[in-house]
């Protein structure tokens, strides 16, 4: 039986609200007419709006009296592109907030730390970007991302938090997006990085239950992507045209990527991590990377440690072993292809290693972090992309006798609600 969508609440008449706070997605939150809670969208704390309330959710927003702290948005799409929500914001109360969100996390969790003025991410730094992409000519897609709160699709023609090469690479985007929509029930999704050697493209969401793409749309990517001297085009891993390997620096090392590997989305966001991370493992002669990746932190660690390596993707492990073996320099890596949820790396493996550092994913590392609170590891360093769950994390070890000295939090998705972080803990 085909399922009909929820009809949303009907909109109550205007109301004059005025901001107490922004909330966790960076809607600005006040109290309604029931005393309740409401989130009123791109509003500023300090604000007065009236607006027309659907439940909890105002809609025709408009602003009465501004904050001071307002900024003219940079994009002629925002309002209405789901990508950004906070260009309306001057930077400094905005990284404050995104510092003032960790900090409230760790105090919910009864964990105590000093929080380090944020790194800021610049506009034009984005280094890899998800584009959707949707019938438009035959030739050439409609490419963007999807509309606030809608499946819908707004097509950009610039993007302001986007390396310009990115952006300047859009019409090529199109024509490669094009082949990929030949069957009516495929909605890719162009996952696009910039590296050192070339755009390199993982493709998702093309059906696949009819075939996937025929002979015709594989000739038709290749061409498109030949035509824009692209280095690597794959659908879902599985190669399409390669001109060159796309491959990243780490340090001294170069890593050779495999298809939809996982970067930082933000090269000077991963330097300054990476140079946190280093200093707080300073001095340690055996050091775990666990979560590694290709090889992001444990192949700086290696010029000044030896290194425990493990991930559970098994291309990524393998890249990370081979960049050592073709560098210099480098102190010995153990790298160990290895599923860190279902099999951390255990207590007594740690004995000998000086310090640890965990980046697992959104869901956090539960049982990994177990494992090091029981561990004799004295020095222990989170990376993390969500600050509730490494905030759980970090009371499992401060239970164990850790005690968190500092965090860095890191704005490398500028202008959203998202903010990460590197915590460091010693015993």
């Amino acid at each position: 039986m085909r399922r009909s969508r929820p009809v949303p609440p009907p909109l109550g008449p205007a109301v004059e609200l005025v901001i107490d706070h922004l909330g966790a997605q960076g809607d600005g939150v006040a109290q309604g007419p029931s005393g309740r809670p409401v989130y009123i969208p791109f509003a500023l704390p300090g604000e007065r709006v009236r607006a027309r309330l659907a439940g909890d959710r105002a809609a025709e927003v408009e602003v009465l009296a501004p904050s001071p702290d307002r900024a003219v948005p940079p994009c002629p799409h925002f309002g209405v592109c789901g990508g950004c929500a906070l260009q309306h914001w001057a930077a400094g109360p905005y990284l404050a907030w995104k510092a003032g969100q960790i900090a409230e996390i760790l105090r919910l969790n009864r964990v105590g730390a000093e929080v380090l003025a944020p790194v800021a991410s610049p506009p034009g730094s984005r280094r890899r970007l998800a584009l959707h992409a949707r019938p438009g000519r035959r030739e050439e897609a409609r490419l963007g991302y999807k509309v606030r709160g809608a499946w819908t699709l707004v097509e950009i023609e610039v993007c302001p938090i986007a390396d310009p090469r990115l952006v300047q690479a859009l019409p090529a985007l199109r024509r490669l997006a094009a082949a990929f929509l030949e069957h009516p029930r495929s909605a890719p999704t162009l996952h696009v990085a910039w590296t050192d050697t070339g755009l390199d493209v993982d493709v998702t969401g093309v059906e696949r239950r009819t075939g996937g793409l025929s002979a015709d749309g594989l000739m038709r990517a290749a061409e498109a992507a030949a035509q824009a001297d692209m280095a690597r085009v794959t659908l879902a891993g599985e190669i399409v045209y390669q001109a060159r390997q796309p491959a990243v620096r780490f340090g001294r090392a170069e890593v050779a990527l495999p298809p939809a590997a996982f970067l930082q989305a933000v090269p000077a966001a991963e330097e300054a991590m990476a140079a946190f991370v280093c200093r707080a493992a300073a001095g340690a002669a055996r050091v775990a990377d666990l979560f590694c990746g290709v090889g992001t932190f444990a192949l700086r660690l290696a010029e000044q440690a030896t290194v425990l390596a493990a991930d559970a993707e098994p291309a990524a492990v393998q890249a990370l072993a081979a960049a050592v073996g073709r560098t210099p320099g480098l102190k010995t890596v153990q790298a160990e292809a290895r599923d860190l949820f279902r099999r951390p790396v255990l207590a007594q493996e740690l004995k000998g290693i000086e310090a640890v550092v965990f980046d697992p994913p959104r869901a956090g590392a539960a049982a990994q972090a177990a494992e090091i609170a029981r561990s004799g590891v004295p020095v222990a360093i989170g990376v993390s992309c969500n600050p509730a769950t490494f905030g759980r994390d970090a009371r499992l070890l401060a239970d164990a006798g850790f005690r968190l000295e500092q965090v860095l939090p890191v704005d490398q998705f500028l202008w959203s609600p998202h903010v990460e972080l590197v915590g460091v803990f010693r015993r």
